[in-house]
């Protein structure tokens, strides 16, 4: 498990959206490009992969799967991914097999817009994609006629590591001949410690928000977490103070069976679902006036006036405590700790955000001065 840590300066102007969140990077394909959007919008991010790509270019499972597409025309082709896509015709060429002058009769349809790229860049021509990029709706469209009836048609899918059974089972129903083409496939990770440590900082509530970009990597983490005995405790933490984000649908997809609403960006783009995260974790956090200050109390840091205060964990879950009731005394035994403790914790709550933010009451506990 890896930790990015931002720079966030004091008094440089206003923090960055993210100062003070902890955010989880479940991601292993182009995880480096979001760990960097959300570190440069302050974030402290960890990294656990949760699966691991395994390319087929050299797999006699992909020979033996493009073989079978060649032995006879086909009639409707799917192509689900660009990079898939892209690696099995590049695989082809260099087996030098003519796939892309087999599929030139057939019609390609594109799961979305890479996809679609991938097809125009080949030089084939694609010919429909729906507007959602789901798998979902693909079948959907083949299944209502659009592409004309499919009983004793041949179809080859290209899948995305995913074995997509349902889509290919309802095809197969309707009387197609579907040939699969699995250009990679997703396993789990070598070393799947970092994913372990993710769980237990989950259910610690030690990250505010956990970021999904594929069905199987939430799947795994959710997988990792039964195999722990933690199941329960994870989906409890992410339906509850953890906020999950989910690339797309179809990535929310094993969250939402487990009974976790993630919540997921308007397009799927790693740059809206590091928006999303923007958007959603300072709005959960209110901006209050305490002491004539503005102070918000992030994941495990405090906004006062503009500039990020990093605590320790014990003041800092004094202070969580106290900004759930503002102005509110909060008993010494709800604070965590012995009085002792709790004493020294907002001590240091006092030493760091300044004087009269934060109350002492003398035999009772301690209140924010809101």
């Amino acid at each position: 498990m890896t930790d990015v840590l931002p720079e966030t300066p004091p008094g440089t102007g206003p923090p960055p959206p993210l100062a003070g969140y902890t955010v989880a990077v479940t991601a292993e394909r182009r995880a480096g490009e979001l760990v960097t959007l959300l570190a440069r919008r302050g974030a402290r991010v960890v990294h656990a992969p949760a699966i691991r790509v395994v390319p087929l270019a050299d797999d006699a499972e992909l020979v033996a799967a493009t073989r079978e597409v060649l032995a006879r025309p086909v009639d409707l082709a799917v192509a689900t991914t660009g990079v898939g896509f892209r690696g099995w015709l590049a695989a082809a060429e260099a087996w030098d097999l003519p796939l892309v002058e087999h599929l030139r009769s057939a019609r390609v349809l594109a799961r979305g817009p890479k996809a679609r790229g991938a097809i125009r860049g080949s030089g084939l021509v694609d010919a429909w994609s729906p507007a959602s990029e789901s798998s979902a709706e693909v079948l959907e469209h083949l299944l209502s006629g659009a592409e004309g009836p499919l009983a004793g048609r041949r179809v080859a899918v290209q899948l995305h590591g995913d074995p997509l059974a349902d889509v290919v089972a309802a095809l197969r129903a309707a009387g197609a001949e579907v040939v699969t083409v699995p250009v990679y496939r997703w396993v789990p990770p070598e070393d799947v410690a970092p994913l372990r440590r993710l769980v237990a900082l989950v259910v610690a509530g030690a990250v505010d928000a956990v970021t999904f970009t594929s069905a199987p990597a939430a799947a795994s983490l959710l997988s990792v977490a039964e195999e722990e005995g933690r199941h329960a405790e994870l989906v409890a933490a992410l339906t509850g103070g953890v906020l999950p984000v989910a690339v797309g649908s179809v990535t929310a997809a094993p969250l939402v069976a487990a009974g976790i609403a993630a919540v997921q960006p308007e397009r799927a783009r790693l740059g809206a679902l590091a928006r999303e995260v923007v958007a959603r974790l300072p709005e959960r956090d209110p901006v209050l006036r305490v002491a004539g200050r503005e102070l918000q109390v992030r994941g495990h840091a405090a906004v006062l006036d503009g500039d990020v205060v990093q605590l320790d964990p014990g003041p800092m879950a004094v202070l969580r405590a106290l900004a759930a009731v503002p102005g509110a005394v909060v008993p010494v035994a709800d604070l965590g700790g012995d009085g002792d403790d709790v004493g020294t914790a907002v001590a240091r709550l006092q030493d760091a955000l300044g004087p009269g933010v934060v109350e002492a009451v003398a035999g009772r506990g301690a209140r924010l001065a809101v």
